[in-house]
């Protein structure tokens, strides 16, 4: 049985769902027919020329990447610039692309564990959990319009816990209400008190969705101006196995010294090499690692009790004002180094997955080198 690209996109939005990316980021399929077929995959982070190059010489109908291709507006995707190339390359030759960027940075088996458990760390915790970002929705419908308003915020995305849909929760009560002059009331009349048979009905949904759920609420109720509550939530106190960062500790303590060569020996070589801040003797047995650029999480690092903090993109007055401090040594690695660990993981899972079903796809994870920085004089 064929694998269709719908098969494939179908695999990674469930493991790195869409709805997940930042708000400025642009994920998913990018060009390619979902009913075309789908023998070889290629995998890498970024869709520059020289990888679409190699995926078209293997023969890949599938490029999937960490970096997104098109991120911001263009106007044009003519092949007099090299996104338009790339663009008309893949067209030409029947091939897809396929993005997953901060949707895949977060969860279970996505770019931050990957790194985590690349350079060794045991049962990785996340440092800064996704929850952070729940609301709460209360609302109140009369009862014989409650499930077709449930059913609505649930399409807006309202009520996703783990691995289960469409969660509320209702109790019974009476709504009271004297609709004044003006009003158009859908139940009683202008200047009567009138009392409801309604539901009270609460469900959690991602801050992100708040604006679209809130307004599926107001277009399915009945009632001109319906009654409801949107409540922020703080972070569960159980352990979260979505959030930016890791931090775990190393099978066996080390040095400063070697733990740069662990990361090292773990991640492909690139001319940015790795770089330490720290004394090399110092003892190194608990590891805070983030993927992309790790600026944004100094300042959490510093809180926690971890010798070595690795990550990426670290620039001088951070990294400085940081090592003043003195809780924990700087381990910076290549941008592309550090998400390329992510690669062989999501590979296995696609194999796996594909051959649960019956089905098998070739898949190569590009070794090429799309590292900005191509040498460096020491």
């Amino acid at each position: 049985m064929a694998v269709r690209l719908r098969d494939v996109t179908g695999l990674l939005d469930e493991w790195y769902d869409p709805r997940w990316a930042e708000p400025w980021d642009k994920v998913g399929l990018v060009c390619g027919d979902p009913e075309q077929e789908v023998r070889r995959i290629l995998l890498a982070v970024d869709p520059s020329p020289s990888v679409v190059a190699e995926a078209l010489d293997w023969g890949a109908d599938l490029v999937l990447v960490h970096h997104p291709l098109l991120l911001t507006p263009v106007s044009s995707v003519a092949a007099t610039s090299p996104k338009g190339r790339v663009v008309h390359d893949l067209l030409r030759a029947g091939a897809a692309l396929f993005t997953a960027h901060t949707n895949a940075d977060a969860p279970p088996d996505g770019v931050n564990d990957s790194l985590a458990h690349a350079v060794g760390l045991t049962e990785p915790e996340v440092v800064l959990p996704d929850r952070a970002g729940t609301d709460k929705l209360v609302f109140f419908v009369p009862v014989d319009d409650a499930d077709r308003v449930r059913a609505a915020v649930a399409a807006a995305g309202a009520g996703s816990v783990g691995d289960y849909d469409s969660c509320t929760f209702s109790a019974p009560g009476q709504g009271r209400f004297r609709p004044l002059e003006g009003a158009d009331p859908t139940v009683g009349r202008v200047g009567d008190l009138e009392v409801v048979e309604e539901v009270r009905v609460e469900s959690v949904l991602p801050r992100s969705r708040r604006r679209e759920v809130v307004r599926a609420l107001m277009e399915a109720h009945p009632y001109e101006e319906p009654a409801y509550d949107v409540v922020e939530l703080a972070n569960d106190v159980t352990p979260a196995d979505r959030g930016h960062g890791r931090i775990g500790d190393l099978a066996e303590p080390t040095t400063l010294r070697g733990f740069a060569q662990r990361v090292a020996d773990a991640l492909p070589g690139t001319a940015h090499g790795v770089r330490v801040s720290g004394d090399p003797d110092r003892p190194v047995r608990r590891v805070a690692t983030a993927c992309g650029s790790g600026d944004f999480m100094l300042d959490t690092v510093l809180g926690l009790d971890a010798d070595v903090f690795l990550t990426s993109d670290l620039r001088h007055h951070r990294a400085g004002e940081f090592r003043e401090h003195d809780r924990a040594a700087l381990v910076d690695v290549a941008h592309w180094a550090a998400e390329w660990t992510w690669l062989p993981v999501v590979e296995r899972k696609l194999v796996t997955a594909l051959r649960e079903r019956g089905d098998t796809v070739e898949t190569r994870v590009s070794t090429t080198v799309t590292d900005p920085w191509t040498f460096r004089v020491d």
